[in-house]
């Protein structure tokens, strides 16, 4: 199947998959390419829901990069990465346990611990996946809840970090932290985990998109979906499955690893 590009509009984009091709459509027709990427968080442990998630990876042939917990994680989950020519690894914290206080959200990397005793164990968890995954394994956080306290992302360089993945248009972005970060989630978190429905989901990707082309936030942010392989129902996968298989048909597309996203700053910092 060939999608050919059509004149470039900003009128008010439509709803669902129409509005995703159309917005793609312009980036095409005004010889730009939209970037995409994909982070799945919570991993620990081989599932055949982990193992449906890097299928689809190997299958589309989109990036996956896996935010697995350090505190979790088994052993067993080093050989199926292995095996997986398109998964790298990323540290989703260190065991996605809450420290708020009520009625503060969640957040496990937030300001109600000193600074200190939270980078220890970030330093702790990246031990933990070097030795089981090696260089699959980048130094790139991600927060649980995608929420950290300015006092512990301040010195997340000196905990070995060189990268940060949290959710919403960056604002982060230096010489020795990157800030890459998701977009689209697809999952109604307040409403039983169900899929948030078609409309929603790709509201959030041409949004962005969109945005990005304006230049009303950093042009050069990758357009990140997030997914939960543990929480997901049948139409969130088929949703994943379709969105993954629209864009990379598309002429407009392209999909980047983790670990083309951060090269840069791994370079600068000598760490990759």
């Amino acid at each position: 199947m060939t999608v050919t590009a059509t004149a470039p509009s900003d009128s008010p984009p439509r709803a669902g998959w129409d509005a995703l091709t159309a917005e793609l459509d312009t980036w095409a027709a005004a010889g730009r390419t939209a970037t995409l990427w994909w982070r799945d968080d919570d991993a620990v442990e081989p599932t055949p829901a982990l193992d449906r998630m890097i299928a689809l990876s190997v299958e589309t042939g989109a990036p996956l990069a896996l935010a697995v917990i350090p505190a979790g994680v088994t052993d067993a989950l080093a050989p199926v990465v292995d095996a997986a020519p398109t998964v790298t690894v990323l540290q989703h914290g260190w065991s996605h346990a809450n420290h708020a206080a009520p009625p503060a959200k969640k957040a496990e990397l937030g300001a109600d611990r000193p600074a200190a005793a939270v980078l220890a164990e970030l330093a702790e968890g990246r031990t933990v996946l070097d030795r089981l995954f090696g260089p699959r394994a980048l130094p790139v956080l991600v927060p649980p809840w995608n929420r950290i306290a300015p006092g512990v992302a301040a010195g997340l360089p000196g905990a070995g970090f060189a990268g940060l993945s949290v959710f919403g248009p960056r604002r982060v972005s230096t010489v020795n932290m990157m800030c890459v970060n998701t977009h689209i989630d697809p999952v109604a978190w307040k409403d039983g985990k169900r899929f948030l429905g078609d409309a929603e989901s790709l509201g959030m990707a041409v949004a962005h998109l969109r945005a990005r082309r304006l230049g009303t936030v950093d042009a050069a942010e990758a357009t990140g979906l997030l997914t939960h392989h543990l929480a997901m129902d049948d139409e969130t996968w088929a949703f994943t499955a379709r969105y993954l298989t629209v864009t990379r048909r598309h002429p407009a597309v392209r999909w980047l690893s983790a670990d083309t996203l951060f090269a840069t700053v791994f370079a600068a910092e000598g760490l990759r």
